[in-house]
């Protein structure tokens, strides 16, 4: 389990294919607290470290990714050179900051516009058709690992929705966040409340 609250960006240091595909990523954290067989979250995907080094500031770890998770996410999102938001599992008796998160992906998004908002922006981000039933106001989501709250949903004629974040600064400068662009495709985790509730209403109905 994981918070949405990211402690570091990572960057994709290296990649091999062979049955799965495997990625070394640098980070700023200190290896000797980087279990093997830990649980890192990697842009809003639980990953397994399979090794690690480096020194304190100046570390990496190494994850293996399995095809249907390349398939689920942003396309080219595990390339070398590319940044992603890092989260460590939860530990029983961190401060929850954000929201429950699983580090499963449900779908991917993609930015319809970016905009001002005071010293703060704007974003709307359209979502598949499958996700929009779980989208509410002031409701939480995952963008890319960073746990949010949804300002406004505007449901489309065709089934999709967009919905409405604000990125204040901190966010902006401390996640990947702050490089969003219209076009840019997002990972989206929903709200594991939001997933039973909408489970248990289409069983009464």
């Amino acid at each position: 389990m994981f918070t949405g609250i990211i402690t570091a960006i990572g960057t994709i240091r290296e990649t091999r294919q062979s049955g799965d595909l495997r990625a070394v990523i640098a980070c700023p954290y200190d290896p000797a607290g980087i279990a093997i067989g830990a649980s890192i979250a990697c842009s809003g995907v639980c990953l397994t470290v399979v090794d690690r080094g480096g020194t304190a500031g100046d570390a990496w770890f190494a994850v293996d990714i399995s095809g249907e998770t390349v398939a689920c996410t942003v396309p080219g999102r595990w390339q070398q050179g590319r940044q992603i938001n890092l989260e460590p599992a939860l530990k029983l008796g961190d401060e929850l900051g954000g929201h429950i998160v699983t580090g499963h992906v449900d779908g991917v998004g993609t930015v319809v516009s970016v905009s001002p908002a005071g010293d703060s922006r704007q974003v709307v981000i359209a979502t598949p058709k499958a996700l929009s039933p779980y989208l509410a106001a002031k409701g939480s989501i995952t963008v890319d690992g960073v746990s949010l709250t949804v300002n406004d949903v505007a449901d489309q004629p065709d089934g999709t929705c967009h919905f409405t974040l604000n990125i204040i600064p901190h966010t902006a400068e401390v996640t990947t966040l702050g490089a969003l662009a219209a076009g840019t495709a997002v990972n989206l985790e929903i709200d594991v409340l939001a997933r039973y509730l909408q489970r248990m209403q289409s069983l009464r109905g």
